[in-house]
């Protein structure tokens, strides 16, 4: 599934596409270059899961976890870690198998340890405003 935005003010209609294409799938993935708005389609995400807590990257923390409607949400920004036993340490397994929403940006640091199911969620810069939404299923 292929999404062009045009603005900002288009991402709560591309978070509810998402939410609707994902069904019962809980394990997100993110993937872009720097700057492509990674972080923020996960601020407009969490919203329309009903999360009401500030979100903000997990940047230096790795992890920041927010409650939903829904039960838990569990944001992750892996572009810190340095070597792999850093999301042992982190007791990745409780999160990415304890049944909460895990939304996993800079995944391929982690790609040995991310679930067999998940939703991939690639976002690619057409220009400064523009970007491309793709959305599957592995």
């Amino acid at each position: 599934m292929d999404i062009e935005v045009h603005s900002l003010a288009h991402l709560p209609v591309v978070a509810k596409q998402l939410s609707d294409f994902a069904g019962d799938q809980k394990v997100f993935i993110f993937e872009g270059d720097m700057g492509a708005g990674k972080t923020t389609f996960i601020k407009t995400f969490c919203a329309a899961l009903g999360v009401a807590d500030v979100v903000s990257s997990p940047t230096y923390s790795i992890v920041n976890e927010y409650e939903s409607p829904n039960g838990s949400v569990f944001h992750f920004d892996f572009y810190r870690i340095k070597d792999i036993r850093e999301a042992y340490d982190l007791g990745y397994e409780e999160y990415f198998y304890g049944g909460g929403i895990c939304l996993i940006e800079w995944p391929e640091r982690v790609e040995e340890l991310l679930p067999e199911n998940f939703v991939k969620v690639e976002i690619n810069v057409l220009d400064e405003n523009r970007r491309v939404f793709r959305f599957s299923k592995v």
